[in-house]
Order: structure tokens, then C-alpha cells, then sequence
């Protein structure tokens, strides 16, 4: 796209989303079944190695829910994102371009426009002030150094 946006990739089957996440999770680093199964159990979850790898070849196409859940723990998203037909998907994509810019320092402060009475999630919120508390320090909140990103009261930069 011209304007430098992310084209959405197309993520209707189940392989193309798992794609699509070990792309986004472990950029640049190749994932055996046996490490992503590792990562899962860790995160308290149950995949085998084999599973993961014949769902990666396509040979899955529609497991369980417990599967589901599993490959969410080891990708920490919600596990609904690989149900067919998600509504998720689209939500997860944009957080995951969301960080992505943030990363890269494209976006550097938050507005909260447009948020429902419900307000955030608390695991949203919580990232959010996090982001907000390193901007306001003046730095990237990875390696502590002071970057310059400062921002307003309304989240815009400076």
C-alpha cells in the first residue's frame, strides 16, 4: 500500500494462521513442533510436537477447542483467533501491527478515543500505561536509554 499500512494478509484456514503467528512471534528465528510444544507446556497448556508440526503441514484443519486454546497459550493471543470464521483475527492483527510500529517507534504516544463503556480489558490497560509510563520517562522501555519520545497529557507527541 502506498501510505506504508501492513496489507492484512488473508488468514482463513487454520495452517495460515499458524503461519502467520510463528512469523509475527519468532520473526526471523525457525520454530521446531518440540520447542512450540515446550513453550505451551510451560504456559500450562498440552501440544504435542507432532500435532503442531501437521498442523503447520496443512494435515489439521479443524482440532478441538483444547487444541485451540493450546496453540493461544503458546502464541499468547486468544485461542478464538484460530476458531474458523473469528471475529478475533482482525483484532489480533492490528495489535500485532500495533506493537509492531510501536517497535520501530512509529507510534510513540496513545490517545483513548472511541473506547465503549466498558472501557479497556485490564491486560490492555495495564500494556497501555505501561507504554505511556516509558513515554512519559522519556524512554523506549527496553534498554532505558532516553530516546526523546515525550507526549502530552492527550498521549500526542510533542
Amino acid at each position: 500500500m502506498d501510505n506504508g499500512e501492513e496489507r492484512t494478509p488473508e488468514l482463513t484456514t487454520l495452517r495460515q494462521k499458524v503461519e502467520y503467528m510463528v512469523e509475527k512471534t519468532f520473526p526471523g528465528e525457525k520454530i521446531s513442533g518440540r520447542v512450540f510444544a515446550d513453550l505451551v507446556k510451560e504456559r500450562g497448556g498440552s501440544l504435542s510436537h507432532s500435532y503442531f508440526s501437521n498442523i503447520l503441514a496443512g494435515k489439521v484443519t479443524n482440532p478441538s477447542e483444547e487444541i485451540l486454546k493450546a496453540l493461544g497459550l503458546g502464541f499468547g493471543v486468544d485461542w478464538r483467533f484460530f476458531k474458523d470464521e473469528s471475529e478475533v483475527v482482525d483484532d489480533v492483527v492490528a495489535g500485532l501491527q500495533f506493537l509492531a510500529k510501536r517497535r520501530t517507534g512509529e507510534i510513540s504516544g496513545l490517545a483513548g478515543r472511541g473506547i465503549d463503556e466498558d472501557g479497556l480489558d485490564p491486560e490492555l490497560l495495564q500494556f497501555v500505561l505501561s507504554l505511556l509510563e516509558d513515554n512519559k520517562d522519556g524512554k523506549d522501555g527496553k534498554d532505558g536509554r532516553d530516546h526523546g519520545h515525550e507526549a502530552t497529557p492527550g498521549g500526542q507527541p510533542r
